[in-house]
């Protein structure tokens, strides 16, 4: 079936000297650049898939750009790889001091790549399908947790066969460099997207990082609390990274189309939120925990005083701007993208293995036939989502990662199982 697609990209790389996102420990500004961040845009019929070389996005400024952008604001996805080797871009989340100006120039390009990509669109048609399977991701919770270990991919060639665009997905967290980094990068999906462009001889490829919240190559959360060199963290290990998941989408297996009465569109979108709720703690709480944090900080080591005084600072603001237990929320916006007969489930913030698992099982029984990327830091990143099942198992993700992303409280019990419900509705809207 052929569609109407366009593509465009822009530099987004600020220069050395910026604070740098993805570390509570690493307090050190970039001294460099490695490879650029990018902003990629890909637009099909009357939607849009926007890629940015950032830790995560901020909702606002992701509807900020959806608005901005020319096309139906429901209609467009704007996804953050979750680079931890990106300059801070989000207010209060994730670090600072935010450069407000290097910001406005982000929302700019993302917002430019989609008009050049929409006036730009031509006739394609969509190949999709699934990769080999790389073996990257580890569960960083718990040996032998679930992973995600597919690579989806599209594929958006002409008629003489050339490549306009690609796009592949992967759950892994982008940290393969450390705290110990000052150089920005794009990580391991930077390496993805360069060889498997350079492989397929066309257009570029767009990386979209899937639900990586409980996944990296293999080393707890806690071991990124240093600013210690690391010999498995290192630019050519990311190399090595890229590779081989890169290989993996080379790897490609077209899926086999099924003939279904009634013809449905080649292109459609549909959007909405669901409300989430936080654990906000009380005073007496607070208050005891700052005494306990400050306590700690007066005897650690630089990176883990650094991490307490990010806990110090989220609690104190949190004492002064009480947030109403009864009323802590937040509204998670959902997306699903159809291009033919690749599905994109873009979620927000960083939801576990488990939420794509069963998102793409949901949409196997309706339709075998169809590709499906599940994405998190979609439409705004405000933390992590781990499923029911791992709460008492406890850890950073469930108990502590809401203090450096700025939230009141971490998200409720039940949060990824209520985004799941709301994507599987959706996915039934377009299947």
């Amino acid at each position: 079936m052929t569609v109407l697609a366009g593509v465009a990209s822009r530099d987004i790389t600020p220069p050395a000297g910026a604070a740098m996102s993805g570390f509570a420990a690493r307090e050190t500004p970039a001294t460099g650049v490695h490879d650029s961040l990018l902003v990629h845009a890909l637009v099909v019929g009357d939607t849009a898939l926007v890629t940015v070389d950032v830790v995560g996005l901020h909702e606002d400024d992701c509807a900020e750009i959806r608005a901005r952008c020319g096309l139906p604001p429901d209609h467009v996805v704007v996804h953050a790889t979750h680079t931890h080797g990106g300059p801070v871009s989000m207010r209060g989340r994730l670090g600072d001091p935010l450069d407000e100006a290097w910001l406005a120039t982000v929302v700019r390009a993302c917002a430019e790549s989609v008009a050049e990509a929409s006036a730009r669109r031509e006739p394609v048609s969509a190949t999709a399908g699934y990769g080999g399977r790389p073996a990257v991701a580890r569960n960083r919770r718990r040996p032998g947790g679930p992973v995600d270990d597919e690579v989806p991919v599209v594929l958006l060639r002409r008629s003489d066969g050339s490549l306009l665009a690609g796009v592949v997905s992967y759950a892994c967290h982008p940290v393969v460099l450390g705290a110990d980094n000052t150089l920005f990068t794009a990580d391991y999906p930077g390496v993805v997207r360069r060889v498997m462009a350079e492989r397929l001889g066309g257009g570029p490829v767009l990386f979209v990082t899937g639900c990586a919240g409980d996944a990296n190559t293999g080393h707890t959360a806690a071991a990124s609390i240093s600013t210690a060199a690391s010999a498995d963290r290192t630019f050519e290990a990311c190399e090595r990274v890229g590779k081989r998941i890169a290989a993996a989408g080379l790897a490609l297996t077209p899926r086999d189309r099924a003939t279904r009465p009634g013809a449905r569109p080649a292109v459609a979108a549909v959007a909405s939120e669901v409300r989430l709720e936080l654990d906000v703690p009380d005073r007496t709480a607070l208050l005891a925990d700052l005494e306990r944090w400050e306590q700690d900080a007066a005897e650690a080591d630089s990176a883990h005083r650094a991490l307490r005084h990010c806990w110090i600072g989220w609690g104190r603001g949190l004492l002064d701007h009480p947030h109403p237990r009864s009323a802590a929320g937040h509204l998670a916006r959902v997306t699903v993208l159809r291009w033919d007969e690749a599905m994109l489930v873009a979620l927000p913030g960083e939801p576990f293995a488990a939420a794509a698992h069963e998102i793409r099982e949901h949409a196997a029984r309706k339709q075998p036939d169809a590709t499906v990327l599940v994405a998190g830091y979609s439409n705004g990143c405000p933390g992590y989502l781990p499923t029911s099942e791992e709460y008492p198992h406890g850890g950073y993700e469930v108990c502590d990662a809401h203090r450096y992303y700025g939230m009141p409280g971490p998200f409720s019990a039940g949060s990824s199982e209520a985004l799941v419900k709301h994507a599987r509705q959706l996915l039934d809207r377009v299947l």
